[in-house]
């Protein structure tokens, strides 16, 4: 039970990481940000990068600049 529930919360992290950015770098940039403002929301169809962009006067400048770079339009 305990080594599926792990690996169940390691592909959630994955795919909520996965979800905003492609690169490391992307990713290290908004994940503070990402842990403070979305935490609970669930990676798919666009809503991390909305919640981010929903946020982005609070977001760190690194994360402002990976949200502006992935969001559409």
């Amino acid at each position: 039970m305990r080594i599926a529930f792990s690996v169940l919360f390691l592909a959630t992290q994955l795919a909520a990481n996965t979800a905003l950015a492609q690169t490391a770098a992307e990713r290290e940039a908004c994940q503070a940000d990402f842990e403070n403002f979305c935490k609970g929301v669930e990676p798919g169809g666009g809503r991390v990068v909305k919640c981010l962009s929903d946020h982005l006067s609070e977001l760190t400048p690194e994360c402002q600049k990976v949200v502006k770079a992935n969001s559409p339009g």
